[in-house]
């Protein structure tokens, strides 16, 4: 019985290791996203508090397989803007890939050079290019003071910042390089660093439309005759559309790298490009929004849709601070209450409708009210002023006059004193409850 026994334990020793060999294989051969959507915990956060429950990170992404995440940044913003995502908004994304004006990497993750098959001819002699070329020879070193410069931005964009008169060459190369990047991929998905994007919402919308077709879904804007997806805001092309696209670049090359010197917004020159090959934009608004959240109006009646119970896919404008707040925001919906898609009317009840009635007055804020009360001098008057009116809603005191809005906004932070805000939060209740639950999410096709 005793060598019995000793082989039992030697079958046993081996069975164990032969175990622990195939699971470490597995571990390190299974794809980075779906290692984190099955395995992975994070902390839970209640309301931004610490509860040290762990957690599933990834919620349900179907079709995410299928897709290639784009995001264009420029290395005056690169190190502070992007870092962020890789542990909020693209921690459950199996394929991305991230395009720049300098190829770096940062946090182990390569950040590559939009310009590297760009003919030489337009690098070297058009003045657009003096920040890239002096990059090509000192990396980061060659960066001058005046390159973090920024303006306000104008009709004409930021003409006088040189990361921003670079960033319209990048929208052509960078969709001929994501064509290659992943020539499988049924959707393309273009953002910026400044952007979020609710994964659940975005899939749950594109699974509206046949990824064979040529499809070009954004934001809609126009210059001149052109209308275009506004880059910022994100968008979205199919397979068949992109690849239109990159095909026109390579066949027109020195004509279309010539119109965009002429031009001042490479999201536009991609959408004539598009709209050249027969590929017209799917207007988007307001699943994707050119607004952060200060200032979303989701009571609005100016434009041709009413938001309330349409998805909120996309929102721009936002601090890394603003991303992670908004990625913990989804992780507790999902947790806590099953929630994936995300609704314009979510957003207000479960954000913006909390934030204005836990303050419901703050100093150095503007909440954008637009409806000039002349007669009121004081903050205090203003608030009577809006009390007065039945549907006032809210109302602020900037540069010593009144300004009160029948549709509530959150607006945002204007340090220096000379602007106070405040709302009347069972007024905006009622408004809330008036809107009513959507049954459904509108998506406008």
């Amino acid at each position: 019985m005793v060598p019995r026994r000793r082989f039992s334990r030697r079958y046993l020793a081996i069975a164990a290791i032969t175990a622990l060999f195939f699971l470490y294989h597995f571990a390190q051969s299974t794809p980075h996203q779906s290692r984190f959507r099955y395995t992975a915990t994070r902390t839970k956060y209640s309301n931004g508090e610490n509860t040290g429950e762990p957690q599933p990170i990834c919620p349900p992404l179907p079709g995410i397989d299928d897709v290639l995440v784009v995001m264009k940044t420029g290395v005056t913003e690169a190190r502070d803007k992007v870092p962020i995502h890789f542990s909020t908004t693209l921690r459950c994304i199996p394929h991305y890939v991230i395009y720049s004006d300098f190829e770096e990497e940062i946090e182990g993750v390569t950040i590559h050079d939009a310009f590297r098959t760009m003919d030489r001819s337009v690098t070297q002699q058009i003045p657009d290019f003096n920040l890239y070329n002096r990059l090509k020879i000192s990396g980061r070193e060659g960066l001058e003071q005046g390159d973090f410069a920024d303006e306000a931005n104008s009709a004409i964009g930021k003409p006088n910042n040189p990361g921003w008169k670079l960033d319209k060459w990048k929208f052509l190369p960078m969709v001929q390089e994501a064509y290659a990047h992943k020539p499988d991929a049924k959707w393309f998905i273009f953002m910026e660093a400044d952007t979020y994007i609710s994964w659940p919402t975005v899939l749950a919308w594109l699974a509206r439309f046949d990824p064979k077709e040529p499809i070009y879904l954004g934001t809609e804007t126009q210059i001149a005759e052109t209308i275009f997806a506004h880059g910022g805001s994100g968008f979205m092309l199919s397979n068949p559309a992109l690849k239109a696209a990159a095909d026109a670049y390579e066949a027109r090359r020195a004509e279309l790298d010539e119109y965009t010197n002429g031009h001042w917004a490479g999201d536009c020159v991609l959408g004539r490009v598009l709209a050249d090959v027969g590929v017209d934009l799917h207007f988007s608004w307001p699943i994707l929004q050119n607004s952060n959240l200060g200032e979303l109006d989701e009571f609005t009646t100016d434009l041709y849709r009413l938001p309330w119970c349409y998805p909120a896919v996309a929102f721009h404008h936002l601090s890394s601070s603003d991303i992670e707040r908004l990625w913990k925001f989804e992780q507790n919906r999902w947790h806590e209450k099953n929630k994936n898609i995300l609704l314009h009317s979510e957003v207000f009840r479960e954000w913006l409708y909390p934030e204005m009635a836990s303050k419901p007055t703050r100093l150095n804020w503007d909440n954008f009210s637009d409806e000039d009360q002349p007669f009121a001098t004081t903050f205090e008057d203003c608030r009577e002023v809006c009390d007065i009116q039945k549907t006032c809603v809210q109302f602020s005191f900037r540069d010593g006059t009144c300004f009160t809005g029948s549709r509530p906004r959150l607006g945002i932070s204007r340090p220096g004193g000379n602007a106070a805000s405040g709302w009347l939060p069972s007024r905006i209740r009622d408004m809330m409850d008036a809107s009513g639950f959507c049954r459904a999410p509108e998506y406008g096709d």
